[in-house]
């Protein structure tokens, strides 16, 4: 079973957002050192926030000699940084790692009464859709938490659902074609097409046999993705130009903002070598792969092209729900048009990664400030979000006097 989605328009449709990456400054956009007017100074001293936090992660569930251990298990090095952090900000810190019982998670919450929860759980291993439950019991509950809400998480996560949504909006995406199982029709894109599992994220299933070259290599890819990691399936147009990343963020005052883009630049060539961002490449760093694909931070890239990267990543934030930060990821098309590939919700917080090395590079404040922003208005919004007003005002006998209302 088949659905097919063609990318909307040419790539110009009309998107929100104000220019990026100009001479004169814009509210929307962090610039290049390149283009500051002034050097770029920051306190060094991180500024005071004293809160209970509890850092909820997720407790690796997979084996050591599992495949998929090195994307799992950065987690705990993650935990740790962050710690260090909250606490240099006089922030009481505790860390609770859940696994595969989710009474745990509520017990605890419920025993400890953290002020502010920061959620660093991504997913069990083998069940990532449990990121976005975390988040909704920490919603039920009612407790801040820093990060996407759970809608934006589920949606995220499902490739086929937010490209829809991406491309309803009027958002550049490519061609796409979700299949549900071993029934696959013929291609309705140009060869070569790029096979995904459409449920994973950290590019779990993807490796330089994901690219293939026609119909039978197709039928044979899409029977692994569904025997190793289920289904659906996302066949998707290939996208031969560069590919970036956006990093969009909230800021006290300044509203959503976007970092200029960064480039994945892809060295390694040879037989059956395609430029593409595998699980090797982000993951294993014994690997070709990973100390091939370089990053270019900001990336060397003209206004223009800053400027509709920048403005189609933040509608595609909003579009999606998103919350406090995230990361677009983009390719461009033979015609050099960019298109989305996806949005991240919950994009790596190493001081290694990708959004680390953007803030310290060209950001508005350091990586361990961010960290201890994302604290502050978690707890400055407050974790009750009803859909309506839970307090009936009772009747006043007495005109005369106040109600218990007014009181």
């Amino acid at each position: 079973m088949a659905d097919t989605q063609s990318m909307p328009g040419d790539g110009t449709a009309p998107i929100g957002g104000d220019a990026c990456k100009t001479s004169t400054p814009d509210s929307n956009l962090c610039p290049s050192p390149e283009n500051r007017a002034e050097p770029l100074v920051r306190e060094t001293a991180l500024s005071q926030y004293p809160v209970r936090v509890l850092i909820l992660f997720n407790q690796p569930v997979l084996p050591l000699d599992h495949p998929l251990k090195e994307s799992e298990h950065e987690v705990e090095f993650i935990v740790e940084h962050t710690r260090k952090t909250l606490q240099s900000a006089g922030m009481t810190v505790e860390s609770l790692g859940v696994g595969r019982d989710p009474l745990i998670l509520v017990r605890e919450l419920q025993d400890r009464k953290p002020e502010v929860v920061f959620n660093l759980f991504e997913g069990l291993g083998d069940a990532g859709g449990t990121e976005s439950t975390a988040a909704g019991i920490l919603e039920w509950l009612e407790i801040p938490f820093t990060g996407c809400p759970s809608p934006a998480l589920s949606i995220a996560r499902d490739k086929i659902s937010s490209k829809r949504l991406l491309a309803g909006a009027g958002l550049p995406v490519a061609g796409f074609l979700c299949l549900h199982d071993q029934r696959v029709p013929a291609c309705p894109f140009d060869w070569p097409v790029i096979v995904k599992p459409a449920g994973q994220d950290a590019s779990v299933g993807i490796d330089h046999n994901s690219v293939v070259s026609g119909q039978e290599s197709l039928v044979r890819r899409v029977d692994h993705v569904l025997r190793e990691h289920g289904g659906p399936v996302l066949v998707e147009e290939y996208l031969p130009g560069r590919e970036f990343s956006v990093v969009v963020i909230e800021r006290a005052g300044d509203g959503l903002v976007n970092l200029p883009a960064f480039e994945i630049r892809f060295e390694r060539e040879g037989p059956g070598v395609w430029p593409i961002f595998t699980y090797d490449a982000k993951w294993e760093v014994d690997s070709e792969d990973f100390h091939n694909t370089p990053l270019d931070i900001p990336a060397d890239i003209d206004e223009d092209m800053h400027r509709k990267l920048g403005r189609i990543a933040r509608e595609a934030f909003e579009v999606l729900g998103c919350r406090d930060y995230a990361r677009v990821d983009f390719r461009l098309d033979g015609l050099g048009e960019p298109r989305i590939l996806e949005l991240n919700p919950n994009p790596d917080l190493s001081p290694e990664a990708c959004l680390a090395s953007t803030l310290e590079e060209c950001g508005p404040v350091s990586h361990e400030q961010f960290l201890v922003d994302l604290v502050k208005r978690a707890h400055q919004r407050g974790g009750t979000s009803r859909t309506v007003n839970s307090v009936i005002p009772r009747a006043n006998p007495n005109p005369s006097l106040p109600s218990t209302d007014q009181i």
